[in-house]
């Protein structure tokens, strides 16, 4: 296998792999845990991919020491995992269930003494059933329980957390979940997908503050999907791209890291009843410092004007000819323009919590599983981070989305994102050839720092 070239990357860049709670845990009556809104949501007709739910998933309740050795086995040192909250507050309120608490303590320590640096997730998308039918992210209420959770969660955890990331891609979570309904809780109702915009903005804020009254040094920051946007046509479509951009990117990167709504972006959300929701003090709770930014890069798209599309005026479809099995387009360079893009909002440290890409995999008569397309995904993508340090970007980790193949949301089990095989009928593992090239890479970028005369061992380890 031909490996990046990969010189520019700092000595003490973290390499990772990453799972989100319902996607992987399954066991969802263990615990004591309540249902979320995903139980719900894919327990409704029509609403996954041949009605799959998260049920049993990849059974990570059950198989978590072996997934642990797993990651151990694959060289990998940082695990980025999201933590359940309705199985570790099943209505929401109220204090932590023990029970889950003892396995999460459990898991976080066996990875530690596996040598795997442990970095979480507290918003996954998960939301208790409980709030979502008192309102859910649309009610300002959820923003101020989950900072109380968040505290409670560093309180019972902290000390073995080596890094936090408040909420993850609160722009899917709103807008695919409120506004067009395709992710859970599956409302159609653009002035709730708004309203639940700034509340997860200000649950990140709350969340922030919760952690740092446990662990003031805490590392902290908060994960937003981003894409390349491209203009059909540079001047034509230039306009559709800022009004995109505002609603898919700057409404959560600019409150976070300047304090601000943009005025492009209040006059775009304005119909929706932004103006009411935005309270004093609100900015100030949202943007309060952080230690690193989180980008999950999945893809370029070409954007075109198209006043029949709702809030933004904006179509999109994907870029380039090479596809994923999402339809999603395999553009490397566009993770690096996205790179600068973000440095050019915060000089905070950027971590690529998330990328990865979905292909049709299958075991082969001989037990292997050759995915060719992923090894020249990550190739190319590790390529391009490589160019952005190049351009001066401070880049210090890449998460791989993602180890395991496992429930991919309203798509069920057809799309396979994971370095590993799960075979969902027996919950056998195998990983595929992409993940002996992901650990090859590894131990290369290892070797190289190890065979410098200046290596100072004190850069290892370094976290978020």
């Amino acid at each position: 296998m031909t490996l990046p070239e990969l010189s520019n990357l700092p000595e003490d860049f973290i390499w990772g792999v990453a799972t989100a709670a319902y996607q992987i845990e399954g066991a969802v009556d263990a615990d004591g845990r309540g249902p979320s809104i995903w139980d719900v949501f894919s327990h409704t007709p029509g609403r996954t991919k041949h009605g799959d739910d998260g049920d049993i998933a990849c059974d990570h309740r059950t198989y978590w020491r072996n997934d642990l050795e797993l990651i151990a086995s694959l060289d990998v040192p940082a695990y980025r995992l999201s933590l359940s909250w309705p199985r570790l507050q099943p209505g929401g309120t109220g204090q932590l269930n023990a029970v889950a608490v003892r396995w999460y303590r459990d898991l976080l320590a066996t990875a530690r003494s596996l040598g795997i640096a442990p970095y979480v997730t507290l918003y996954h998308w998960d939301l208790p059933q409980e709030l979502e039918d008192q309102g859910g992210w649309p009610e300002r209420r959820t923003a101020e329980l989950f900072g109380e959770y968040s505290r409670l969660v560093a309180d019972a955890l902290g000390d073995l957390v080596e890094g936090w990331i408040t909420v993850n891609e609160a722009w899917c979570a709103s807008f695919l979940g409120y506004g067009a309904g395709v992710h859970a809780p599956g409302r159609h109702d653009l002035r709730a997908a708004v309203a639940a915009a700034h509340h997860l903005n200000l649950a990140h804020g709350y969340a922030t503050a919760g952690i740092r009254s446990i662990f003031p040094r805490a590392s902290i920051g908060v994960t937003n999907i981003i894409a390349e946007l491209v203009p059909a046509d540079r001047e034509r479509d230039a306009d559709a791209v800022a009004r995109l951009d505002a609603v898919n990117h700057q409404l959560f990167l600019a409150p976070v890291y300047h304090g601000e709504y943009p005025s492009l972006l209040r006059d775009l959300l304005e119909p929706y009843g932004f103006a009411e929701l935005v309270q004093p003090g609100d900015l100030e709770v949202i943007s309060a410092p952080t230690d690193f930014a989180g980008v999950n890069h999945y893809q370029r798209v070409i954007v075109s004007d198209d006043p029949t599309v709702e809030l933004t005026g904006a179509r999109e479809v994907p870029a380039g000819v090479a596809r994923t099995s999402f339809d999603w387009s395999i553009t490397p360079d566009a993770l690096t323009r996205v790179l600068q893009n973000v440095a050019e909002y915060t000089d905070l440290p950027i971590y690529i919590t998330e990328n990865g890409a979905s292909f049709t995999d299958n075991i082969r008569p001989d037990g292997a599983v050759e995915d060719p397309e992923r090894v020249d995904y990550l190739t190319g993508y590790l390529g391009a981070i490589d160019d952005a340090i190049a351009a001066g970007v401070d880049v210090r980790g890449y998460f791989a989305w993602s180890l395991l193949d496992n429930f991919e949301w309203a798509e069920g089990y057809e799309k396979r994102f994971g370095l590993v095989f799960v075979e969902f009928g027996s919950q056998r593992r195998v990983p595929k050839r992409s993940a002996a090239h992901y650990t090859a890479i590894i131990r290369s970028h290892r070797d190289a720092i190890e065979s410098r005369t200046d290596f100072a061992p004190a850069h290892q380890g370094a976290s978020l």
